[in-house]
């Protein structure tokens, strides 16, 4: 029973992290196509206000903010589709690799995007969209990590 119940909350989690990857990725798709709709407004606020002292984009910056949005987009939703993947098969078989892989690459990104955003001062970035990232993605890290710890006691899990 009680490996049972290991089984189900490792699989709460290993959920958790392969349906919020196909979110953000979804999330990057839009960010892309579509980066000054209304849900991205707050952002392209703060933006302007750190850049221009305005609420808005100048006028000469959107075309460039319309044509950046779209490579950060795709690169966000590479990088999503890509831990979807690791969740679904390696990190779901509790192949360590794949925990360390997602912990390894997430460190380097949040080190590298909030270093450029305390250069820049865009504090904003870095309290809510990393931090908000950072913590969906390492829950399941921190409540899987016992999974991982021995790979002799751990069960592969096949839906």
């Amino acid at each position: 029973m009680e490996n049972h119940l290991n089984n189900n909350h490792f699989l709460f989690w290993q959920k958790w992290l392969f349906n919020s990857s196909l979110l953000f990725a979804i999330w990057g798709i839009v960010f892309a196509l579509y980066g000054n709709n209304l849900l991205f407004i707050p952002y392209n606020k703060m933006l302007a206000v750190i850049f221009w002292n305005s609420t808005q984009f100048p006028s000469g910056a959107e075309r460039f903010r319309a044509f950046i949005y779209g490579p950060l987009g795709g690169t966000i939703t590479c990088c999503y589709i890509l831990l979807a993947f690791i969740a679904r098969y390696p990190f779901k078989e509790k192949q360590r690799w794949s925990r360390n892989a997602i912990v390894v690459a997430f460190s380097v990104w949040v080190i590298i995007d909030s270093s450029i955003c305390v250069y820049f001062g865009v504090y904003p970035q870095i309290y809510l969209i990393n931090a908000f990232s950072i913590t969906i993605k390492a829950l399941p890290i921190i409540f899987t990590w016992k999974y991982f710890s021995n790979p002799m006691k751990s069960e592969v899990i096949i839906e």
